[in-house]
């Protein structure tokens, strides 16, 4: 009969006990890559950065994001908003416009799919609209976030948005 070196034996053990550790099950491990239907979207979403315009400085100084991503079937385009840092209680109209902040080519839709934003306690605020329009894949596109209802035209919050990267 062969017999095999003690330290070759050890070894092989040693190998044997990491494969078959009894105390790491496979099927509780976390995957290493974990896939989400959400990143699909990541090459088609535009995004920007909502800031109140100059001309507000000390009076208004509102933040936020802005977001276009393809909506739920092709002749959609999905519109997201979150604003910080406005007066609580505040009640604020928003579209998403073709153009530039300050260069207003029409709004993307109807203003009839943009709800108007109630502030919270907190001078948070945040909305969506389904607008049914193809996603564009070019152009130039801004958010603006208005006064009140009554003041639609004084512009509190604008933001243009970032085409996907390629």
């Amino acid at each position: 009969m062969h017999r095999l070196p003690l330290h070759a034996l050890v070894a092989t053990g040693a190998l044997a006990l990491v494969a078959c550790n009894p105390f790491r099950s496979p099927m509780k491990q976390a995957p290493v890559v974990q896939v989400s239907a959400r990143d699909a979207n990541a090459n088609a979403r535009w995004h920007g950065t909502l800031t109140s315009p100059s001309n507000l400085a000390g009076a208004v100084q509102m933040t936020g994001s802005i977001a276009m991503t393809p909506g739920s079937n092709t002749a959609n385009t999905n519109v997201a908003l979150l604003l910080a840092n406005a007066s609580p209680g505040g009640v604020h109209p928003w579209q998403l416009h073709r153009g530039q902040c300050g260069m207003d080519d029409g709004v993307f839709g109807a203003a009839s799919d943009y709800r108007t934003l109630k502030v919270d306690e907190y001078g948070r605020a945040s909305g969506s609209a389904t607008v049914p329009v193809v996603m564009p894949s070019d152009g130039r596109y801004f958010v603006s976030v208005g006064a009140s209802e009554a003041n639609t035209s004084t512009i509190v919050a604008c933001g243009n948005l970032a085409p996907p990267t390629q």
